[in-house]
């Protein structure tokens, strides 16, 4: 194939990137957690959770836009990792390979997890069979896939139809709970949850961080797209901010809105706490239309998320670190359809196979170690080595964001709990036991 059809076309702006960050961050994720978030901090003080989340993805981004500025190509982290350990050398052969050895597992979770949270929450609809909501999850995967089957410029301009749902829909329930809010509920703490010298305070906010950051993931799909974005020195750090505070900032209104109409001791213990709030405030009636917002939400979260993952098997491929057949581009639509349909196809078959609360800590204690902790240690050796100055984008106090990021992903990953943390090490294991006996003699 000609070096001019392996090249994919820049036709994003900073609009259509700051869309796909925001749609990726805000899918069934905070409707899903929400519940489990006041629980685990017991009392409406579980925002705690929403602005340390917030404030780790704002750490960890500038690591991302140092990164996505100065590397601008398809496949983000797996670029990353290549070039900061050196792509000719053996250490960083082995973490890109994990990096997407990682990714043909966790990829398909995360979109079975968008999947099987979208047919759950659809339950307040209508009480579905358990077959049948296995069908309405697979349904969802292979929807998007069709969905995604096109030129980048035509997806750009959905994402950005898909962004105006996301945000209009959270704005209405923000609203919403402005219009009904209550003090006394919102502000009714568990004076024994609110020691911050206890340890119980501290496990809980570790364990409730780990499902905000959950919903927080996203802000990065940027940099999986770095080929296809016009401007990437400086269209990329701007989306990944722009998305975060925005995100952070209806997040945490979301919450207060939401504690603010429904006693914490009764929205941590419900399925639907969304769906309860609009039924609180407007009846049953309106609340299904809600709810039919948050799946169009949740749906339009795993287009972007599909959309992002697809391009780091075709990066790696291209970089003869992958099998072949995911370089291929579409003949006329120059997308990488190897890839797309193979996340897909894999997404599809968890999302028959597993359920909602088993995926989401294990997504997380697959990705910190090679993936978050990997490229910001990667990013101070570099620098150490080579020096700052050929960065388009540089952080503010460098090094101390780049720290405190690392210790915070520790503290996550230990959050997730032992026998995800475990699960975590043994999927490592099993890529260098892979690339040790199939791939290392022939790179």
């Amino acid at each position: 194939m000609e070096e001019s059809e392996q090249q994919l076309p820049r036709k994003l702006g900073l609009m259509q990137a700051v869309a796909l960050n925001m749609i990726d961050m805000v899918g069934i994720g905070p409707f899903v957690v929400l519940a489990s978030v006041i629980g685990y901090m017991n009392g409406p003080q579980a925002i705690l959770a929403w602005i340390a989340g917030a404030t780790l993805s704002l750490l960890d981004a500038t690591v991302w836009s140092e990164l996505g500025a100065k590397m601008p190509q398809a496949g983000g982290s797996y670029v990353f990792l290549r070039e900061l350990y050196g792509k000719h050398t053996t250490i960083g052969k082995l973490l890109s390979f994990l990096l997407i050895w990682q990714t043909m597992f966790q990829a398909p979770l995360v979109l079975a997890s968008g999947a099987i949270g979208f047919s759950e929450y659809a339950l307040y609809l209508y009480d579905f069979s358990f077959w049948e909501q296995k069908a309405i999850a697979g349904s969802v995967v292979l929807i998007i896939v069709a969905l995604l089957y096109r030129r980048i410029e035509s997806i750009g301009k959905l994402s950005v139809i898909l962004w105006v749902c996301v945000i209009g829909t959270i704005v209405w329930l923000i609203g919403s709970g402005i219009n009904n809010f209550s003090p006394n509920l919102a502000f009714t703490f568990n004076q024994e949850s609110m020691d911050i010298f206890s340890l119980v305070f501290w496990a809980g906010l570790g364990q409730a961080t780990v499902k905000t950051m959950y919903s927080y993931l996203g802000y990065y799909n940027v940099c999986h797209l770095g080929a296809e974005i016009r401007s990437p020195e400086s269209n990329i750090p701007r989306s990944m901010f722009i998305s975060i505070i925005g995100i952070a900032f209806l997040y945490s209104l979301m919450h207060l809105s939401i504690v603010g109409v429904i006693p914490w001791q009764e929205a941590k213990e419900s399925k639907f706490v969304a769906s309860l709030f609009f039924e609180k405030i407007y009846g049953h009636d309106i609340a299904l239309i809600a709810t039919g917002l948050i799946l169009i939400i949740a749906f339009s979260s795993l287009y972007a998320v599909l959309l992002g993952y697809s391009r780091i098997p075709y990066a790696a491929a291209l970089d003869g670190n992958f099998f072949k057949i995911f370089a291929k581009l579409h003949p006329t639509k120059k997308f990488p359809y190897i890839s797309l349909i193979s996340i897909g196809v894999i997404g599809f078959i968890f999302s028959l196979l597993f359920k909602l609360k088993d995926v989401i800590s294990a997504i997380l204690a697959m990705r910190i170690i090679v993936q978050f902790i990997g490229q910001a240690v990667g990013l101070i050796l570099w620098k150490k080595q080579h020096g700052s100055e050929t960065f388009p984008w540089k952080m503010w106090l460098y090094p101390l964001p780049v720290i405190i990021a690392i210790l915070a992903w520790i503290g996550v990953f230990f959050s997730t709990g032992t026998q995800f943390m475990y699960g975590g090490l043994i999927a490592i294991s099993l890529g260098i036991i892979v690339y040790y006996s199939f791939l290392h003699n022939k790179s």
